[in-house]
Parts: structure tokens; sequence; C-alpha cells
């Protein structure tokens, strides 16, 4: 078995078009222009060695261990040049601290899962595992909003990436409003939901749109409805399309100064799919269309060990907090096997976690023998 890269699980990546020859370059020009000694200096002293260094691999190209991509620089379009150097060392810290094996006190990135149940069965999720992924099972529930909220407080200027979305559909919580409502407009740099869209109906669309998310990523895998009901178990591409479309209607119509970036992201699993009828499909309902590479994630417990021994970078990328505050390093590990620990106000918090011997003693396994350190020797991340 191959190994799946993480940091670059999109296959293909596609904006709208506009008359601008390079976004990615005319962004680097931006990033590096900004990034003057008199500006560097004026930063908080972790930020900048950090920027330093963000500086020096831009002027070094191709060469360079960090660069802008055009993922990248279509987040970089909508920040102020206020936000600039906040977003890239930040950035840096998730592209290239991962690599070097480099850590600080909070993570780069952190998932909240508002739900752990969905309502679709997708053929490659782990969803499928019918067996655990039951609605009224102990193991499954929906996040508190005094949680949610309470988690964003402690990371608030400490990570500035996070996904509210993990094993279940975010937007089946019965106070979505309420998470919305936590997540205050420029409080976050890069905050992103992951959706099916099933359920985005007109009260859910304001209450994102009136929120600090960035990104809102619709997951659909295909531009047919056969395809789609074959994938997406549980959906209906009829459906879904009905409700982006109301979204987009609803942000033109009333909030037409949001910023917010819309993208359709499909999971490449078969020979049935193609860029061309995914942009051809969705290209004029959102603002960027991907696919991103297969992960075979649904069942890990019962994979065979598959040799490889790379260290998964998630172990110093991602930290994931599941409905019930239980942190887990990775959500391939869905029966949370490898939890650290638990969340909770006044005792664990976020860095206490990041930094605590039983995640430590993971990336250390990881680092001496990965083949010895279950379920992670079935896992292809790294």
């Amino acid at each position: 078995m191959s190994a799946y890269v993480k940091k670059h699980s999109f296959q293909e990546f596609s904006v709208k078009a506009d008359d601008r020859a390079d976004p990615a370059r005319a962004q680097a020009a931006r990033a590096s222009a900004s990034l003057t000694e008199a500006l560097i200096a004026s930063r908080p002293l972790p930020e900048r060695e950090v920027l330093k260094s963000v500086r020096a691999d831009l002027a070094a190209g191709e060469n360079g261990r960090f660069k802008i991509t055009a993922f990248i620089a279509a987040e970089m379009e909508k920040l102020r040049d206020a936000d600039l150097p906040p977003y890239l060392f930040h950035r840096y810290r998730y592209d290239v601290w991962p690599a070097e094996r480099k850590l600080d006190d909070y993570p780069p990135y952190l998932q909240l899962e508002p739900v752990s149940y969905c309502n679709y069965r997708c053929t490659f999720c782990f969803q499928t595992d019918r067996k655990y992924f039951k609605k009224n099972a102990e193991n499954m529930g929906v996040m508190d909003p005094g949680l949610f909220r309470e988690v964003l407080e402690e990371a608030a200027g400490k990570v500035e990436f996070f996904s509210i979305a993990s094993r279940g559909e975010p937007l089946l919580h019965p106070e979505f409003g309420k998470l919305m409502a936590a997540v205050k407009p420029g409080r976050f740099l890069g905050l992103k939901i992951n959706t099916n869209a099933a359920v985005l109906d007109d009260e859910k669309s304001r209450a994102i749109l009136e929120s600090g998310v960035s990104t809102l990523v619709y997951s659909a895998d295909a531009a047919t409805p056969a395809l789609y009901a074959k994938l997406r178990v549980g959906g209906q591409l009829s459906r879904v399309q009905k409700n982006i479309e109301r979204f987009q209607e609803i942000r033109a119509k009333e909030y037409p100064g949001s910023k917010i970036i819309t993208r359709v992201s499909g999971v490449r699993v078969s020979s049935e799919q193609s860029i061309e009828s995914m942009r051809s499909y969705w290209g004029s309902l959102a603002d960027q269309v991907t696919f991103v590479a297969y992960n075979p994630w649904e069942n890990i417990y019962e994979a065979a060990e598959n040799g490889i021994a790379e260290p998964c970078s998630d172990l110093w990328r991602r930290m994931f907090v599941w409905w019930n505050g239980l942190v887990n390093p990775c959500d391939s590990d869905y029966k949370s096997m490898l939890a650290v620990g638990k969340w909770s106000a006044g005792g664990n918090s976020l860095s206490d976690l990041w930094k605590s011997e039983r995640y430590q003693a993971l990336r250390a396994a990881h680092l001496a023998r990965r083949a010895g350190q279950a379920p992670c020797n079935r896992c292809s991340v790294v």
C-alpha cells in the first residue's frame, strides 16, 4: 500500500476563471513585500524567526520549503494586509513544522466535532461501520454549545486554523445557530466547515454567513445523480444542488460583502469521476472545485498491516476534539484507541493535552517504529 500524504491531499484544484495570470505568484509577491525588517521586528517574539524563514523561503522560490500555492493564495486574497503576518506565521507552522517534527504550545490545526453521527453512509467513509456509528449509541452525541464556546475561548489567538467537522455531519447539530454565534467574525484567520449540505437550509445559511467562517466546503463527489447516489449512500444530488443554489442566492442578495470561500470537494475513488464534469456541474455554484486523494480509512482496525514506516504528520499538525471533549490525534482512529485525554475547563487545556506524556509517547513510537503502534500500522496517512 502506498502512503497517503496528508499535506498534499489535493489532486486537482480549480478556481473560477479570472484575468490574472498567476494569483499564487501575486500573493507570494504581496507576502514578500509585507515582510520588511521593521514589520518583522514589530511582531511578537515567537513569530519573528518564523516570518524570517517565510521571507527566505519565498525568496528561494521552488527551492524554498514554504510555497504559496493556489489554495493558499485564495485564502490570502480574502485577508487584510494587517492579517498577513499572523496568517503566514500559522500557515508556516502547519505546512513546514510537521516535516521538521517541531512543536510549540498549541497545535497548528484544530478540528472540533459538533456531531459524531451522519445522515450519509458514503462508501469511502468510516461511517459505513454500522456497528459503531449508531445515532443512539453511547459513544455518539452532539457537542454542548458551552463546551464548543469554551474550547474556542482557549484557542483564540493561539490556533488560527480550524475545521468544524470530523466524524459526523456538523449541520445535524440541533443548536447549530448557537455554535455559529460563538464563531465571531474576524476571530480566526482560517475557519472551515465541511458539510454534505443535505440539511443546509435558509436559517443555517444565514448563521454561517453571519459568523466568522472563512471557508464552506461542500462534500460532493459526483456530477450525475446515479454516481452521487452510488458514492454518497443516503444522499440525493438534486436536494444538495437546490440547497447550495439557495445558499448562493442568500449570499448574493443579503450578504454581498461576504468574503467566505465556497468549495465543492470530492474524493477521487472512481474512474467515472472527472474534474471536467465537476467543474461543469458545480463551477457556477462554488468558488472552487477540487478532488482530494482517496485515503482507505473505512476501517483501519480490520485492515492488514501495511509496512509504512514514515511517521504520521498529523501528530505534529492536528488535534481533534470530539463532541464530548475527548481529544484524539486523528479521525482515522474513529474508535479513539489513541485518545490522549479529555478537555475540560479549568482542567486539561488544549496546550496541556498537545504536550502531554501520552501525545509525546505516540510521537516517539512513530519516530522509532511506527509498525509497532496499533492501529497506526494499518493506516496509510503520513
